[in-house]
């Protein structure tokens, strides 16, 4: 079980060190290289997945319901708290419940439990996706429009696999392997880029960061556990809910603290000092799923 932990944790740290002594003596456009990752290869990856009509879709809804729990229920327990250790909300929640589901989440889950968990990856991301540009949007602002997440492409691309896979309308098999080609350049191109925003780590307020770095994996896990047992889902499905559960903040909670002017340094912290924590969070996550969830082969 070591081997198979450390099999799967070292290539996703590999690869974002890779990011960080490159961007660390280069300095790339990183914001760029993220356009162009969410507006092109991420949406190809997300079609090519749920127009596949080899992947059941109906039995991922389970998963997708679980996953929206974990994404909310983790604001509704930390709210509390947040208000008794006076912490704007706008600032400390949303890290908190929008998760790295795109840029640890998906390369990790395919490296821990094979290609079969591609598809069920790719669900918690885009339920994690949907929430945050919707009710993360809201958090930040009220006045934010829906009209603004229905033009994301990653959106698009959703509701256009989802309606290929449910009509049946049959895709020549090119077409969607060049997709997958291009949509597999966004797993990697996603744990560079995070390993290029570790280097942006402000220690300034590591308070925050460091409660942070704890408080986002156990809300997460503190919803996941019982649904785990209480929903029907299978032992594969079940895992990548608890890993989904427990990984770090989004990256991307920074770049939009950034837009909203929400005090983008302490989002910074809570961001990537979470991300260092998973260092230690997600060996001991993935050997509670290899040993109590789902064994590997």
């Amino acid at each position: 079980m070591i081997g198979h932990i450390l099999a799967t944790l070292l290539p996703v740290f590999l690869i974002a060190g890779c990011g960080a002594a490159y961007g660390r003596y280069r300095t790339p456009d990183i914001r760029s290289l993220n356009t162009l990752n969410m507006e092109l290869f991420v949406p190809l990856l997300v079609f090519a997945v749920l127009a596949d009509r080899q992947a059941p879709l109906a039995e991922y809804a389970w998963l997708a319901t679980a996953a929206m729990a974990v994404v909310l229920g983790s604001g509704i327990v930390l709210w509390p708290l947040a208000k008794w250790l006076k912490l704007d909300s706008k600032i400390f929640l949303p890290p908190m419940m929008f998760n790295n589901a795109g840029n640890m989440g998906v390369p990790l889950l395919v490296l821990a439990f094979g290609a079969e968990a591609l598809p069920a990856a790719v669900v918690v991301f885009i339920v994690e996706m949907l929430l945050h540009f919707s009710v993360g949007l809201y958090m930040l602002n009220p006045r934010t429009s829906l009209w603004r997440m229905l033009r994301m492409p990653i959106v698009l691309a959703s509701l256009a696999g989802l309606t290929v896979n449910i009509s049946g309308l049959p895709l020549p098999g090119w077409l969607l392997e060049a997709m997958h080609m291009l949509g597999g350049v966004s797993i990697p191109l996603m744990l560079f880029a995070l390993g290029v925003r570790l280097l942006e780590i402000d220690f300034s307020d590591w308070r925050t960061g460091i409660l942070g770095a704890v408080l986002c994996p156990l809300s997460g896990l503190v919803i996941a556990l019982p649904l785990m047992w209480l929903l029907p889902l299978n032992e594969l499905q079940a895992a990548v809910l608890l890993v989904f559960a427990a990984l770090p903040p989004a990256v991307l909670n920074y770049l939009v603290a950034e837009q909203y002017k929400l005090a983008p340094q302490k989002v910074a912290s809570l961001v990537l000092i979470g991300n260092l924590g998973s260092l230690v969070v997600m060996p001991l996550t993935l050997a509670a799923a290899f040993t109590w969830v789902y064994a590997p082969l």
